[in-house]
C-alpha cells in the first residue's frame, strides 16, 4: 500500500470509546490497525470492529495501567514497524507520510520519537511540549518493560522528530479535567512506590522534589506562558511527586510501628 515497508499501528485500549472513533479515522490508511483490548465494557470492540480492525484480549486481571499489555500488542503485529498509538490521540496525516518515506530510506534507525500536543482547560499546554513519547519502533527491536510510564528499550539507533516540527506532532485528546488529574496522580504515584523503595526520602525530598517539579514546570518549561492554567497544571505536577514522597515516608513509618 505504501511502498515495501509497512506499518502496523497498535492502539491499546479499556473502556476507551471517548474518543477511539476520531483515533481510528486519523489511522486508517496504514497498512494494518491493531487494537489490543484489556476486556472493555462499554462500546470499544463495536466502533474497533466497525473500523475493520484486527481485535486482540489481553486480560485485564488486576491491572490498573496500560504497559503490562503494550509487548504483548506489538508482538501481535503482521508488519515490521508498528507505531503505538492511545486511544485519545490523533496521528495527523503529515506524521503518516513522514513516517512512510522514513522507512523507505536506509537510514539504519530502530525507532523514532514522535513528540505530542498536550492540553488542559482547553489550551495547548507549553509546558507539556514536545512531551516526546518513544511509539515508532521496529519490531523485532524492541521491548516494552510492563512498569508504569516505562518507555521501549530499544536495540539500535533512536531520531527524534524535530519540536519545531508541530505539524508532526501527536494530538493528545484527553484535555483531563482537575479531578481526572488528582485521581491518576494517586495511582500513577501508587505504582512509583515500589520502584523508589531504596531510596532513602525524607523531609527534604518531601519539600524540595515538588518544589523543584513546580519551578521545572512553570517556569523552565514556560508554563507561565499559560495563565491560569498553567500554574494550576504546575501545582498539580508538584503534588503528584508531593504525593510519591508522603507514600513512601507513610510505608516506611507503618513497618516501623508494625516491628
Amino acid at each position: 500500500m505504501n511502498g515495501n515497508e509497512k506499518i502496523t499501528v497498535v492502539i491499546n485500549t479499556y473502556n476507551a470509546e471517548r474518543h477511539l472513533n476520531a483515533c481510528l479515522e486519523a489511522v486508517k490508511d496504514f497498512d494494518e490497525v491493531l487494537i489490543c483490548d484489556m476486556e472493555s465494557t462499554d462500546r470499544t470492540l463495536d466502533i474497533a470492529h466497525s473500523h475493520g480492525c484486527k481485535v486482540v484480549t489481553f486480560p485485564k486481571g488486576e491491572h490498573r495501567i496500560v504497559e503490562p499489555a503494550r509487548q504483548f500488542a506489538i508482538d501481535r503485529a503482521e508488519n515490521p514497524w508498528v507505531l503505538v498509538v492511545d486511544a485519545d490521540e490523533i496521528v495527523p496525516c503529515a506524521l503518516r507520510h513522514y513516517l512512510y518515506e522514513a522507512i523507505q530510506k536506509p537510514t539504519g534507525f530502530a525507532a523514532i520519537a514522535i513528540p505530542r500536543k498536550n492540553y488542559f482547560m482547553g489550551r495547548m499546554m507549553h509546558s507539556s511540549y514536545p512531551d516526546y513519547v518513544l511509539r515508532f519502533l521496529k519490531r523485532e527491536r524492541c521491548h516494552w518493560p510492563p512498569v508504569i510510564h516505562a518507555s521501549p528499550e530499544v536495540n539500535g539507533r533512536v531520531i527524534k522528530i524535530p519540536s519545531a516540527r508541530q505539524d508532526l506532532a501527536f494530538e493528545h485528546l484527553a484535555n483531563d479535567t482537575v479531578a481526572d488529574i488528582i485521581a491518576k496522580n494517586n495511582t500513577y504515584s501508587d505504582y512509583e512506590v515500589p520502584r523508589r523503595r531504596k531510596k532513602n526520602h525524607g523531609i527534604m525530598a518531601l519539600l524540595c522534589r515538588p518544589t523543584f517539579r513546580f519551578f521545572k514546570s512553570y517556569f523552565l518549561k514556560r508554563g507561565c506562558l499559560d495563565g491560569l492554567p498553567g500554574l494550576i497544571h504546575a501545582v498539580l505536577d508538584a503534588g503528584y511527586q508531593f504525593a510519591i514522597v508522603a507514600k513512601l515516608i507513610e510505608e516506611r513509618q507503618e513497618k516501623r510501628h508494625s516491628s
